[in-house]
């Protein structure tokens, strides 16, 4: 098993987590329930969980809410990651805080199976496909 940073050997559902957490290629994403589906284990919330405590090791930033919207208090460096990676972002509509975009989901979400190009095969809702292998 795996040790956090602090020396603690990681919980397992938070290790497994962290694995698929890594496999998420540059420029693509997956939400918090795409994980738990994957994992067939857990919800969003444990996922967001797990990637609270022990995720600063990994891409975190692969790792969105479903809706697109970054991750409170952490948008700024986010969204550099994602402008560095070329990840498919919406414009921010002028009533958005700070007009910060969001992820464009349907184009940036990786379904755990094919290639890393942004809104190529791949992309949940392309060919209707989960975040099941």
């Amino acid at each position: 098993m795996s040790e956090h940073p602090t020396g603690d050997a990681l919980p397992e559902y938070a290790e497994r987590v962290l694995d698929v957490a890594e496999l998420i290629p540059p420029g693509r994403v997956m939400t918090y329930g795409d994980i738990a589906e994957w994992l067939g284990d857990g919800g969003p919330r444990q996922v967001g969980r797990a990637m609270a405590l022990y995720g600063a090791a990994v891409p975190w930033w692969r790792v969105v809410r479903a809706d697109g919207a970054l991750l409170p208090g952490h948008e700024l460096r986010a969204l550099d990651h994602y402008r560095e990676e070329n990840t498919p972002l919406r414009a921010a509509s002028r009533t958005a805080e700070g007009h910060v975009p969001r992820l464009d989901m349907r184009r940036a979400r990786w379904d755990g199976a094919s290639g890393g190009a942004p809104g190529g095969a791949g992309a949940v809702g392309d060919d209707g496909g989960g975040a099941h292998t």
